[in-house]
């Protein structure tokens, strides 16, 4: 039997959303082993003269919890 735990990180990018997504996962991934999965719970984005100029994504990690 596995016992899975869930986190909440922030990630941007200047890019896009799934920049964002892939470098929060990237990044979670140096701390945290066995990670199974990621919802993205929320999207915003910062805004300067009419222009995107960051996308900020909150993501929830699951992962396995090990013994």
């Amino acid at each position: 039997m596995s016992v899975a735990k869930v986190t909440e990180i922030i990630a941007s990018s200047p890019t896009s959303v799934e920049d964002a997504v892939r470098e929060g996962v990237k990044r979670a991934s140096k701390t945290i082993k066995d990670i199974q999965g990621v919802w993205v719970k929320d999207t915003k984005a910062t805004v300067s003269n009419g222009e995107i100029t960051e996308w900020r994504c909150t993501l929830k990690i699951t992962f396995v919890v090990n013994d």
